[in-house]
């Protein structure tokens, strides 16, 4: 490692969630000086609260953009404008935005950043494999039944390892500013084959139940969801699985030189951490 890079301090907003953790755990392992940003951490950052974003920034050299809840939310593009803005006035010079993949809102969200003039890295991800074994739908496999407005749509699922290992790349090494990163794992599957992946790794009964766009919305308010947060979520899971991202990219091994995680390698290591196991009767 350089001096140059133990000097660094990156800020990492959504620091708690599902590849803000991992960005943070591995820039630490590299000596670089992170600031974890959430809302009740020791560096405050709220995306519902524009005046912890300055602090926050302020005296960073990087930092890693990952929208709450999404880049395609209503809110999203004024937001991260306004958060390129206030990043450049306090000298952050390297920016990594986490966007979705086929979702023309994210990319009005990602042109509204490079307004800023900071370097900008686009990461890309397709759904990730951890979504089933982080929120709901693990709840959903403990409970032996995913439901998932998805019908027989394959996705490309990303492992969130292999998405973190992009992310902290683009903050610490040059030659990536500019550049789009669309990440895929290395092959597609429906709902219904990844699920039965859980199930062979794991030895329990779980099923996959296709249910329509309000189906699925009522299901998030049972999970405390407000219904409209509930139902854009659900609309944008509609238009994302609707066949458009159906296919794999080269991503992951053009950044690091090697082949992406598959989703049997990730049901074998949350089975292994005991991920599906918490509430097991």
């Amino acid at each position: 490692m350089t001096e140059n890079l133990k000097q660094q301090t990156v800020l990492v907003t959504s620091g708690t969630g599902k590849t803000g953790r991992r960005v943070v755990e591995r820039l630490a392992s590299l000596g670089v000086t992170v600031r974890s940003g959430s809302r009740k951490g020791a560096v405050k950052f709220d995306w519902e609260d524009e005046s912890t974003w300055g602090p926050a920034l302020r005296g960073a050299d990087a930092a890693y953009v990952a929208y709450y809840p999404d880049l395609a939310a209503p809110g999203a593009t004024e937001a991260v404008r306004a958060l390129g803005r206030i990043a450049v006035d306090n000298g952050v010079r390297r920016l990594v935005l986490l966007s979705g993949r086929g979702e023309p809102e994210a990319v009005a969200a990602e042109n509204a950043l490079r307004e800023c003039g900071a370097e900008l890295t686009v990461v890309r991800g397709s759904f990730f494999a951890q979504n089933f074994s982080e929120g709901p739908m693990a709840e959903g496999v403990l409970a032996g039944e995913v439901a998932f407005p998805a019908g027989d749509t394959a996705e490309p699922w990303v492992h969130v390892d292999d998405l973190a290992d992009v992310v902290v790349a683009a903050l610490t090494q040059d030659g990536h500013a500019g550049l789009v990163h669309e990440l895929t794992g290395p092959r597609l599957l429906t709902f219904a084959e990844v699920v039965a992946e859980i199930a062979k790794a794991t030895g329990r009964e779980v099923r996959y139940v296709p249910v329509t766009e309000p189906q699925y919305a009522q299901l998030l308010q049972q999970y405390g969801m407000s219904a409209a947060e509930a139902e854009w979520l659900a609309a944008l899971f509609g238009t994302l699985l609707d066949g458009h991202n159906a296919a794999t990219t080269d991503g992951v091994k053009r950044v690091l030189g090697r082949e992406p995680k598959d989703f049997t390698e990730f049901a074998r290591e949350a089975t292994a951490a005991g991920d599906w196991t918490d509430h097991a009767s």
